[in-house]
């Protein structure tokens, strides 16, 4: 599914899925710092999925897409976080 937020781009969300859960599971002891509160894993994470995508994509990206990766990734790890 593509979700657009202006004529130049539109966001692939399957792809960006697939980017946070490679972050997810390839940085295990960022998620559990995260999982505890720790201070500063929430910004590895997130600067991890922007990095990860941003590659994906090999282009910036906006304001908007950002605020979408940040927001699916927190969905994905408070999703993680119920489960435990």
């Amino acid at each position: 599914m593509k979700q657009g937020f202006d004529d130049e781009y539109a966001l692939d969300l399957e792809s960006l899925d697939r980017v946070l859960v490679n972050v997810i599971t390839s940085d295990k002891d960022k998620v559990i710092s995260w999982v505890r509160g720790e201070p500063g894993s929430w910004g590895f994470l997130a600067g991890k999925a922007v990095t990860a995508y941003r590659t994906e994509l090999d282009r910036s990206l906006t304001e908007k897409e950002r605020q979408i990766v940040w927001e699916r990734l927190w969905a994905f790890l408070e999703n993680l976080k119920a489960q435990l």
